[in-house]
């Protein structure tokens, strides 16, 4: 008898802890992401609930996903260090940022997409990043840790030397895309040059007198990675079937959108209520040679040495797997 009240005893404790260990997966995500056709990924999980679908195919219970538009990286940062946002669609220095200040706690998902960023100007005077004076003001999605602001101090570099990495940060403002076109359009506050995304830069760079002065591509030296999935690990550990039903979501949106981009084109102007653009002008955006969406990280590496190398970071990675999180190890990322 004792020894049946044992073995019963083990069995209850067996089941409150795997019923603790399920309850322990959260019943609500929220995924923080900005503005544009670049997080058209996160559009075709939330439009045909691939999170949902994966997650009960994993066994959990329903759960709600929450998506949250924000201006820049700054909120989402803090989102992810407080835990009350558990996705965050960013550029690579604000997960680079998250990372060092973290000490690898807070890492990269997977990359979503890769396509150039456009710095225009509306001052003829403005060739080249050197012509820039305290006359220009840049809009920039937040300064100093956007990807638009580190690829600014990229440009400094090349054109005035390490020590100047910083010169051109006196000149930014911080400002939404959608925000960014309408100061550009307007001159507003001075706002004469934008850091720019698609589908963003196609209209600006239809106004009279705006002209390209250089890209992120430009700056690196090839495709980078422009948006990319950042997480904590104490989320990743707490809730590894959750984790990888939104891993495995974003796979398949990825997908979708690769084999069928008009429809995908079409999804993103019902999402995004975007009325100055047509399903034509998306695809052409996203067809074209330089846009790509890819789980595979492109020079977030070498962001992150330049971010080093200047002082940003306190310490520098080794390699792109210190960055990112197992999953994409497989994928030859740099």
């Amino acid at each position: 008898m004792a020894l049946f009240l044992r073995i019963a005893a083990f069995a209850f404790g067996l089941l409150i802890a795997l019923a603790a260990n399920v309850r322990a997966e959260v019943g609500e995500i929220t995924v923080a992401q900005q503005y544009g056709v670049s997080f058209l990924p996160l559009m075709v999980m939330e439009k045909q609930g691939l999170v949902e679908k994966h997650a009960t195919a994993a066994g959990l219970p329903a759960i709600k996903i929450s998506w949250a538009k924000l201006a820049g990286p700054s909120v989402m940062n803090d989102g992810l260090i407080s835990g009350s946002i558990h996705f965050a669609a960013q550029g690579a220095p604000s997960m680079i940022l998250l990372w060092d200040k973290t000490r690898g706690q807070i890492k990269g998902v997977a990359a979503m997409t890769t396509y150039p960023l456009y710095l225009i100007s509306r001052n003829p005077d403005v060739k080249t990043v050197k012509d820039f004076s305290p006359r220009d003001k840049i809009a920039v999605p937040s300064i100093k840790i956007s990807t638009q602001a580190i690829m600014l101090q990229v440009a400094a570099v090349a054109a005035f030397g390490e020590k100047d990495y910083a010169k051109l940060d006196v000149l930014t403002v911080s400002l939404s895309h959608p925000d960014a076109v309408l100061a550009f359009t307007n001159n507003t506050a001075g706002v004469n040059a934008h850091y720019s995304s698609s589908p963003f830069y196609e209209q600006e760079i239809k106004v009279s007198g705006a002209h390209l002065v250089t890209t992120n591509y430009e700056t690196l030296g090839g495709p980078a990675t422009a948006v990319l999935l950042t997480a904590s690990a104490k989320f990743r550990d707490a809730n590894p079937k959750a984790y990888k039903a939104f891993y495995d979501a974003l796979s398949e949106a990825i997908e979708i959108i690769n084999k069928d981009k008009r429809t995908a084109a079409q999804l993103y102007l019902d999402v995004a209520k975007d009325t100055k653009n047509s399903v034509e002008d998306v695809v052409q955006i996203i067809s074209d040679k330089d846009y790509a969406y890819t789980l595979k990280p492109q020079k977030v590496l070498k962001t992150a040495q330049f971010m080093a190398n200047i002082g940003t970071l306190k310490k520098s990675p080794a390699g792109i797997d210190d960055l990112f999180f197992p999953e994409i190890s497989g994928l030859k990322g740099d």
